[in-house]
């Protein structure tokens, strides 16, 4: 039952991690010219801490960039959204914002190719911002879920540093 006494349909989707990215192999061989030679130029400048911290760094980040994303479960019920078993409650949001095709096209009549995510302001102090894909069919049932929930719409965006990261391949 919501808050409203109306019984509660629960709403779920799958969606990968992250959005997988094809490297190649100049990827692999600038990431570790890059690491080897800032590593060199740490030692050169006797600092040894750093050039052990990048060449961790470019270990992780080389393994994290073979890794495939894994599937991820996400369900809109009368409690709040549920990631991979961890419940984020209705409660600790703050505010939400739909982005998808389906939704700006509603309230504009610009075209515009957009990826489909939920955004979520949340009270958590580390990382109070969630992004969650979803299919652009479910766009307007997560957008109307939201709003019987008496949660606040506020318009997000992608943070500048994740483009940033993207046109990296990162």
């Amino acid at each position: 039952m919501d808050k409203n006494g109306n019984k509660d349909n629960a709403l779920s989707w799958s969606a990968l991690e992250y959005e997988e990215r094809e490297r190649s192999r100049d990827w692999f061989w600038a990431l570790g010219i890059i690491v080897v030679t800032s590593s060199v130029a740490s030692i050169i400048f006797n600092n040894y801490f750093l050039a052990v911290l990048l060449i961790l760094s470019g270990i992780l980040l080389g393994f994290f960039a073979i890794k495939k994303p894994e599937m991820i479960t996400y369900e809109l019920n009368n409690k709040g959204l549920k990631v991979k078993g961890r419940l984020y409650p209705y409660e600790n949001m703050k505010s939400f914002w739909v982005q998808s095709e389906m939704m700006q096209n509603a309230n504009q009549s610009t075209l515009l190719s957009i990826k489909p995510i939920l955004f979520i302001k949340t009270s958590r102090e580390f990382m109070p911002i969630l992004e969650i894909p979803f299919e652009e069919e479910l766009a307007q049932d997560i957008h109307t879920n939201m709003l019987a929930q008496e949660i606040k719409e506020e318009e997000m965006r992608e943070h500048p540093s994740e483009k940033i990261m993207a046109a990296l391949g990162f």
